[in-house]
């Protein structure tokens, strides 16, 4: 009975990181709600590798899983961009224009509803997946407070944040194949596109640190542009 809920119990640990980041975004705690994805992207990676590990998959963990990441991947990420437009609003009239950010929870739905039901994503991904798109908007907070002026001002910008919430969304259910680092096995044949992958976001981040994570997302999406374009001429 135990061994068969540790994936689960892994799960909600990352509902729990979901929740506590909420609450510390209402109250503007950034940095902290972005660290919180961090670590709720761990537990998501270990929920399903050790299911699969323990060979103890199910209906009820999956569906869990989604429900997990909808609040962690989908709404939090939504809350913290609702915050940084609510910074680049000059005045109280303008806060219309912050609820935008909300459209992005709504697109994360869709994509991981899509996910539970499409037999197509079981070697790649159709559509980025929302643990990616919430990578992203955690990053920024991060940006803002350390790489200085120049950057805080690109994305203390409430046309360049919802220009974000408008591409990610799209993003998130664009019916284009995604590299998914689902290896079966460990040879270069095949596996190309992730160990140039693997190998560009290990440079990147050494490189450019925090700054790392937008390039490496743009990367992600354009091998795998490449790759699909590989293949289908083959």
């Amino acid at each position: 009975m135990i061994r068969r809920n540790i994936p689960n119990a892994l799960t909600c640990g990352n509902l729990l990181c979901g929740c506590v980041g909420v609450v510390e975004a209402f109250h503007n705690n950034l940095l902290l709600s972005c660290a919180l994805i961090g670590v709720a992207l761990i537990f998501d990676f270990l929920d399903g590798f050790l299911a699969r590990l323990l060979k103890v998959s199910s209906a009820i963990g999956k569906d869990l899983d989604s429900l997990a990441d909808m609040v962690t991947f989908g709404l939090l990420p939504s809350i913290i961009v609702y915050q940084l437009l609510m910074q680049s609003i000059p005045d109280l009239f303008g806060i219309w224009k912050a609820y935008p950010a909300f459209i992005m929870a709504i697109f994360s739905a869709i994509r991981l509803a899509k996910f539970n039901n499409d037999p197509r994503q079981t070697d790649s991904f159709i559509g980025v997946p929302t643990p990616a798109n919430a990578m992203l908007v955690a990053s920024l907070p991060f940006i803002v407070h350390f790489e200085g002026d120049f950057w805080k001002e690109i994305i203390i910008n409430t046309n360049n944040l919802l220009i974000l919430v408008v591409v990610m969304s799209y993003l998130l259910v664009m019916e284009v194949p995604l590299i998914a680092l689902k290896f079966k096995n460990f040879g270069w044949k095949g596996n190309e596109a992730r160990f140039i992958l693997i190998a560009l976001t290990l440079v990147l981040l050494v490189t450019l640190k925090i700054l790392a994570v937008p390039a490496i997302l743009i990367i992600y999406i354009l091998l795998s542009v490449a790759a699909n374009i590989r293949k289908k001429s083959i």
